[in-house]
């Protein structure tokens, strides 16, 4: 039976140093990234996504987004005004890590939204179910504690399992469950590994990512977060968008409507920050074939990928 090819992926959360180490080890072993970061796929959400500098380029016969050099995919692509479903994202970052195999390059996966990541290394297939517009209109109507008490009696599995401060995910698991009659954990089925992955995890001691994640949003306000979603606000896009009700522009676009003042606005951001980081690593650490190392554990990381290739 041949041998599956190699792609690495590095996960972790927010503020870990992920994009550091995988442009250091793209630099190093040949490698092509493949961004696996649900707000960094946004066009014109730059500096609240803390999306790293780059410019567009051609990589034979594709476009590629490209930082210090290192060609970047499934970063910078979509309208703020749609949303991504997990089926779209794994199709298309699947025919971009073939076409990286295909010209020899190694494809590193990295980033911090643990389905995108689940779906390209367990092969992951989504529920075959049509999103339902008038199911959703319905449940939009509901609060969300009234949705998650729905989701408990009709689908516990997925309850147990789904991010229950998301309402997207929680609407998602509730309509295939009615849809369907099954529960949405069942219905994501892991077909045959397409790959051989090698996953590192970044993780730091707890007040070290504190500290790592305030001066982020620190930057990100100096940087001209208000400006930016100003911009956006100007472009009509509605605060009911995935995009535009993440953390960083929710809370800004509140200070913008006089709701609260622009320091609260930037304490909200830290503290969803902190939260969103504690709800990645609970993610991550299901997985028990990620190798863990320090956030600055470079020289490890790099042995883990010179070993793993050469095997």
């Amino acid at each position: 039976m041949p041998s599956l090819p190699k792609i690495i992926a590095i996960v972790g959360p927010t503020s870990s140093g992920k994009t550091r180490l995988g442009l250091e080890l793209a630099k190093r072993y040949n490698g092509e990234i493949i961004s696996a970061d649900s707000r960094q796929l946004y066009k014109k959400m730059t500096i609240g996504t803390a999306k790293p500098q780059g410019e567009w380029r051609s990589v034979q016969d594709r476009r590629a987004y490209i930082v210090e050099g290192v060609p970047h995919y499934m970063m910078d692509i979509v309208d703020p005004g749609h949303q991504m479903s997990l089926a779209e994202f794994k199709s298309d970052a699947l025919s971009h890590i073939n076409d990286i195999i295909r010209r020899g390059r190694l494809p590193i996966i990295v980033g911090g939204t643990g389905l995108y990541i689940q779906a390209i290394v367990d092969n992951l297939e989504p529920p075959k179910i049509p999103p339902n517009k008038i199911l959703r209109r319905s449940f939009e109507k509901r609060s969300l504690q009234d949705l998650l008490t729905w989701l408990q009696k009709l689908d516990p599995e997925s309850y147990a399992s789904v991010d229950i401060k998301n309402p997207r995910r929680v609407i998602r698991a509730l309509e295939v469950a009615i849809l369907s009659g099954e529960s949405f954990a069942d219905q994501r089925k892991q077909a045959d590994a397409l790959f051989d992955v090698l996953q590192i995890g970044l993780r730091r001691e707890p007040a070290d990512l504190a500290r790592r994640i305030e001066s982020s949003v620190d930057q990100q306000i100096e940087g001209g977060l208000e400006q930016e979603t100003r911009s956006l606000v100007k472009q009509k896009y509605g605060w009911n968008l995935p995009s535009m009700s993440s953390i960083g522009y929710k809370q800004m676009g509140e200070y913008l409507a006089e709701k609260c003042t622009k320091e609260r606005a930037i304490e909200v951001i830290k503290q969803a920050t902190r939260k969103y980081a504690k709800r990645q690593m609970t993610w991550f650490k299901r997985d028990k074939r990620i190798i863990w190392l320090g956030g600055d554990e470079t020289a490890a990381a790099d042995k883990l990928v010179k070993d793993f290739i050469l095997r």
